[in-house]
């Protein structure tokens, strides 16, 4: 029950941002230049063809009745018409939405697999060679632009060496393993050193604390010490590091998606874009802003697993 009351609280907080977001996306959406209806109809279209797809879209109606027909039509689910695809907003949406997620939790994956074990390494011997190296990693990880480490990637694995595909989703699981590892492994390398530093961080703090010193007065190896109480204690504030970046990885997705050719939800905003297809920008970027609440929730949530003491803030 105390979880479920934590999860109650954080849901409920995210309802003033959920609706800030949308009157945020609505009318900044309004403001990029351009007519849907006339890059719909063409550049020779006449006055007449245009208000008629206006009066059909709903586009003739004052801003602020637009805006309330969005509202009215998000709660009840409707996410509006596509109006390049003449299709759901939604339905588009979830054809697209398993590349994306794949991206997303792959690139989590490999944050995790490859942050730990270099934070480790360098909270082993602070100064050390080893904590310099992983430093100097680091550093070069933040600093490398995320499309033109997805080219190199595709340059050296997909083209010369051949060991992986360089564009497209695959198929079957295996097929989307081999697929998606270079796009996520593009995203992971700029979240790791991040994810580093904090935990390197909490490690060295925790490292020095009474329990820990207890610990090894009881004689414990200090493998054990290492990865039941210090790892433990010191990955709470980590994984609110690792979630908020993820955050960000949600947004970076569309880069990458056009890098490799992916055609997930990120693709699917660059074509709204270009195409002046305002229901569908809206929608796909609230489908955005939900995710990065939802990842934040998870992330609080997973904290207050780890840490009970976070349940009573």
């Amino acid at each position: 029950m105390a979880y479920a009351g934590f999860l109650i609280r954080r849901l409920l907080q995210a309802i003033p941002v959920i609706f800030g977001v949308t009157f945020i996306v609505f009318w900044l959406i309004h403001l990029v230049p351009g007519d849907p209806a006339r890059t719909a109809l063409g550049l020779h279209a006449t006055p007449a063809a245009i208000a008629k797809l206006h009066q059909e879209w709903g586009l003739d109606s004052s801003l602020p009745a637009q805006y309330l027909n969005y509202l009215g039509r998000l709660v009840t689910g409707n996410l509006g018409t596509s109006l390049r695809y003449q299709e759901s907003a939604g339905t588009l949406i979830l054809e697209r939405l398993p590349v994306t997620l794949w991206l997303i939790v792959y690139s989590t994956v490999l944050v995790a697999i490859f942050a730990v074990p270099l934070a480790l390494l360098a909270a082993s011997r602070p100064g050390a060679l080893r904590d310099r190296l992983v430093s100097i990693i680091s550093v070069a990880g933040l600093g490398i632009p995320g499309f033109w480490l997805g080219l190199i990637l595709i340059q050296y694995f997909a083209i010369e060496a051949r060991v992986l595909p360089a564009a497209g989703f695959g198929s079957g699981f295996t097929g989307h393993l081999e697929s998606m590892f270079l796009p996520s492994l593009t995203i992971a390398i700029g979240i790791i050193p991040m994810v580093v530093r904090s935990l390197r961080a909490e490690v060295l703090r925790t490292a020095d604390l009474d329990f820990v010193v207890t610990a090894r007065s009881k004689g414990l190896s200090e493998r054990r010490i290492r990865w039941r109480h210090v790892l433990r204690n010191a990955l709470p504030p980590s994984v609110t590091i690792l979630m908020v970046n993820v955050g960000f990885l949600i947004g970076s997705t569309i880069v990458v998606e056009l890098v490799f050719s992916l055609g997930g939800i990120g693709s699917l905003m660059i074509n709204a874009i270009n195409g002046r297809d305002f229901p569908l920008v809206q929608a796909v970027t609230l489908f955005f802003a939900f995710m990065v609440i939802f990842t934040n929730i998870l992330g609080d949530l997973l904290q207050a697993l780890l840490d009970p003491r976070l349940e009573a803030r």
